[in-house]
């Protein structure tokens, strides 16, 4: 283990061990940043903390950010109370820290449903529900619920996708920085990983169209906006 590794041990749930792993960022110095349990805070505290006198791992990566670098991403983060298991956990935010990509092994392991859902096929249903109701409080319940649902995963989706277009930015500035230093190896790898967050990129504005897409149907059967 060094500076600027990602971190992770494994921890109980129910009283049954080994059940998630919590992530974090080493130091170097017998400190961790991590979303810390409890507050829900991304601190800074000591190794002994972080591990709870479990086994640590080191999760390796073949492309990723030099190690000054994982420590500055992560203390810009300090302080953070945005945790969220499915969408901001200590996994997705070493991640980040490593790699430019808030991603989460774990909730896709554990939570495979994320990876089907079709914002297309759940606008359907909502609507037939809408058109099923008895009355017109009924259906403005719904309405506002579906629209709330729809706010909460675009907060937690359009957020990432800006952060995306920043790493993209980054490793075109890397593989230019590379290239004027006659180091056509590292601008290539950087070409890499700018091409992998722009598939994510797209991915994800994908998503935030099908969303404002769903908003738009929701309006309309309310007769809330002009017909086209």
């Amino acid at each position: 283990m060094a500076r600027g590794e990602q971190i992770y041990t494994l921890r109980e749930f129910l009283n049954i061990d080994g059940v998630y792993e919590h992530h974090g960022i080493d130091y170097g110095d017998g400190t961790v940043i991590h979303y810390r349990k409890g507050t829900e805070t991304i601190e800074r505290t000591s190794k002994a903390y972080f591990t709870d006198g479990r086994k640590v791992y080191v999760k390796r990566y073949p492309l990723r950010y030099i190690a000054d670098t994982v420590i500055q991403r992560a203390e810009s983060r300090l302080g953070e109370k945005k945790y969220n298991i499915l969408f901001n956990n200590c996994e997705h935010f070493a991640t980040w820290c490593i790699t430019g990509v808030s991603y989460s092994q774990q909730v896709k392991n554990f939570i495979p449903l994320l990876d089907n859902i079709n914002v297309e096929q759940i606008s359907e249903p909502i609507k037939e529900a809408i058109l099923g109701v008895k009355t017109q409080v009924d259906t403005n319940e719904l309405v506002s619920q579906a629209l709330a649902d729809i706010k909460v995963a675009w907060e937690n989706i359009q957020p990432e996708y800006k952060q995306t277009l920043e790493e993209i930015d980054n490793w075109q500035k890397v593989a230019v920085a590379s290239l004027k230093k006659n180091r056509e190896d590292l601008a290539r790898a950087a070409l890499i990983r700018k091409r992998k967050h722009q598939e994510y990129a797209d991915e994800l504005a994908a998503s935030l169209q099908k969303l404002a897409t769903m908003t738009e149907t929701l309006l309309r059967s309310q007769n809330l906006i002009g017909k086209n």
